[in-house]
């Protein structure tokens, strides 16, 4: 599969852990949302199913820190929690990708999926909020 349907396949999965996650179930939360990637996708990879794995439960270790990336790059009066679902783990994913992945994925591709999947997933004005704050955070 491509980097592309492998990134929005985990996007979704982070999308649906924002609703369905249970704290104290954090591995059974995480694996159930995975797997309900590959079924949805069965010609997902084991290596495209590991990306996914990798990046979901990376995101999910680091989402305070994430979260705080985010919130500081806003602008003055908005919060984290008053962004559209779909943008919130778009951007979750997207500052993983360029803060924590190894070897760092270049910023411009990381924007540039992010923006797409912002206009598929997102509002009108989705792709250009997307592309503001994670431009603001690649300085």
């Amino acid at each position: 599969m491509s980097r592309k349907f492998v990134r929005e396949a985990t996007f979704k999965a982070l999308f649906q852990l924002d609703f369905n996650f249970e704290e104290d179930r954090r591995e059974y939360s995480e694996n159930l949302a995975i797997e309900t990637m590959f079924d949805d996708n069965p010609r997902l990879t084991k290596k495209d199913l590991a990306y996914i794995e990798s990046s979901v439960k990376g995101t999910r270790a680091r989402l305070e820190e994430i979260d705080a990336i985010i919130a500081a790059n806003l602008k003055e009066g908005w919060q984290l929690p008053r962004i559209m679902a779909a943008d919130r783990n778009i951007l979750r994913l997207a500052v993983y990708e360029m803060k924590f992945v190894e070897p760092l994925l270049p910023k411009n591709v990381v924007i540039n999926e992010a923006v797409e999947l912002a206009k598929k997933y997102g509002t009108d004005d989705s792709g250009r909020f997307v592309n503001g704050i994670l431009e603001s955070i690649s300085k």
